[in-house]
């Protein structure tokens, strides 16, 4: 789904708390300049509002007496509804970070970020790229890892050609495709296949895990200046 950036971005709010929608529709509305479609807290509804409303995103709650929200995750993608979807959550737990970046979400923030940094995000993820909560993101570089050693991600990184490793650098921004065509002026396909061969290379699943990879091993690099060490060939 593109976004129309002349338009306001519109949202579907999931959450079984109605001062916990209330709160973040006005937050959305009347501070980020957002468009709230539709909220609920009523799992089987959510179907039905994707496709009347047609949104840019949907936010999810994890957990609702109803139904949790990788259940209903599943259900709309069963029902051929594509709209992205983003966790919002009081849960930091690596398990259902893990869950949910595998059912693919466009995102996991935490119910405590600051307000701003909440409509920062939720603009980002509709607008395609990827965000996870700052405070996740150990756990999540952690996770990734899953006790690779550090020379065999060297490795990995080092199979990349040039072009790879310009793109790998955009996805470590949290970059659309469509973004790193166009930075890189070149074409959104060629985009798609430079990203899976990204995948395939470092032998990841998502290119969330490839972004993380990637600032971690930034952070590693010396002097921070480059994402890579470049390793003779």
């Amino acid at each position: 789904m593109s976004v129309d950036e002349a338009r306001p971005l519109s949202v579907v709010l999931v959450d079984d708390h109605s001062l916990c929608r209330n709160g973040l529709t006005d937050l959305l509305q009347h501070r980020g300049g957002m468009r709230v479609a539709a909220s609920t807290g009523d799992a089987s509804k959510v179907c039905g509002l994707l496709r009347e409303h047609q949104p840019d995103l949907l936010v999810l709650d994890l957990r609702m007496p109803m139904g949790d929200g990788l259940s209903v995750l599943r259900q709309i993608r069963a029902e051929g509804i594509d709209t992205p979807v983003l966790i919002l959550t009081m849960s930091d737990a690596q398990d259902d970070l893990a869950a949910a970046l595998h059912a693919g979400v466009r995102g996991y923030l935490l119910k405590d970020m600051e307000p701003e940094d909440v409509i920062a995000s939720i603009g980002r993820a509709a607008r395609g790229e990827l965000v996870v909560a700052p405070a996740l993101t150990l756990k999540l570089a952690q996770m990734l890892q899953g006790g690779r050693p550090g020379q065999e991600r060297q490795d990995l990184l080092a199979s990349l050609t040039e072009r790879e490793r310009e793109i790998l650098e955009h996805l470590a921004r949290g970059e659309s495709n469509k973004t790193i065509a166009r930075a890189l002026d070149i074409s959104h396909d060629t985009v798609k296949l430079h990203v899976r061969h990204i995948l395939t290379k470092l032998n990841l699943s998502s290119r969330v895990e490839a972004a993380v990879l990637a600032v971690e091993q930034r952070g590693a690099s010396a002097g921070g200046d480059s994402l890579f060490r470049r390793t003779p060939r």
